[in-house]
């Protein structure tokens, strides 16, 4: 009871980096290169989709929302740690605490929810090909985007009430570079047990759900390929999912190796290094990995070289 009559923390202040001061420029540097680089590479796949009417299909469609999503989710951390090199810390207020949480996990939801989508979208590619244009039309790929992004921005508002009635009195700093839904739980005074339950049965609910869709649609399509007679048409039909699957391999890997793993053998260090790699690394090299093998793609920008 004690605490709950001390000040509560109503700003924050953001540590980041802070412990490796004497690499601050290059750091600086580096991530400020990492920035531009996703948010440039995922601009030039949306811009060349929507230039070339060969790229007009499902496909591309949620590729386009993915890139979207990508430059979306390091936005919303990225700009604040790149300040904190520059002036070596960064306070931000609970409210806008509570906006960067909300949309940092109405984010990574959607791109949950979309990544499943394009699982379907493959096996429908891969399984039903004959059926491919009826089945992904454009009006039911806009409803599944419509659907995602719904369901990716109302899921975390339960949690947005409950962490808004808490009460901040143990510290004002936050040992990130973004306000991360756990640490703020670790930070409250008040009892967090109704926030816990209702953040696990939420994202158990959806991970599982999305799990078992994704395995499911990955089953039939490995299953399909390799009732393919010739090594040619099946190497042609893995390669339409290989990129995706790469990509889903790592999202999910790195989501469960931030975690879902003892608390006891994390440290905070660890947590920034591995934060980074899905916040940053992981948008930086999607449009590589969708584009780098993809004919159809490379194809697209050699026609607007030649345009332009």
């Amino acid at each position: 009871m004690g605490e709950r009559n001390a000040t509560p923390v109503e700003v924050f202040i953001l540590l980041g980096f802070s412990d490796l001061q004497d690499l601050r420029a290059p750091l600086l540097v580096g991530f400020l290169m990492i920035y531009l680089m996703t948010v440039g590479g995922n601009l030039l796949v949306m811009l060349v989709i929507y230039c070339d009417p060969h790229l007009h299909t499902p496909m591309y469609f949620f590729l386009t929302i993915l890139s979207f999503i990508d430059i979306s989710s390091i936005s919303v951390t990225f700009p604040k740690m790149l300040a904190s090199f520059y002036l070596r810390s960064t306070s931000i207020t609970f409210k806008e605490c509570l906006l960067q949480v909300y949309f940092f996990i109405s984010l990574l939801t959607t791109e949950m929810f979309l990544l499943t989508i394009m699982a379907y979208d493959r096996y429908v590619a891969i399984c039903s090909p004959l059926h491919y244009t009826m089945i992904m039309s454009k009006s039911v790929c806009f409803r599944m985007a419509t659907g995602a992004w719904i369901a990716g921005f109302m899921g975390p508002i339960s949690h947005i009430v409950l962490i808004a009635t808490f009460d901040f009195c143990k510290t004002h700093e936050i040992n990130h570079f973004f306000c991360d839904l756990t640490i703020l739980l670790e930070l409250s005074c008040t009892s967090t047990s109704n926030a816990e339950i209702n953040i696990f049965i939420l994202s158990f609910i959806v991970g599982v759900f999305l799990w078992a869709l994704l395995i499911v649609s990955y089953v039939k399509i490995i299953s399909a390929i390799l009732k393919i007679c010739s090594v040619t048409g099946r190497h042609k039909a893995f390669s339409t999912c290989a990129s995706h699957l790469t990509v889903v391999i790592l999202f999910y890997g790195t989501l469960m190796f931030v975690y879902v793993r003892p608390a006891s053998t994390y440290s905070d260090t660890q947590s920034k290094i591995s934060s980074l790699v899905y916040i940053a690394l992981i948008p930086m090299c999607n449009p590589i990995i969708y584009t780098l093998k993809n004919k159809e793609f490379k194809d697209a920008l050699k026609r607007k070289r030649g345009i332009t």
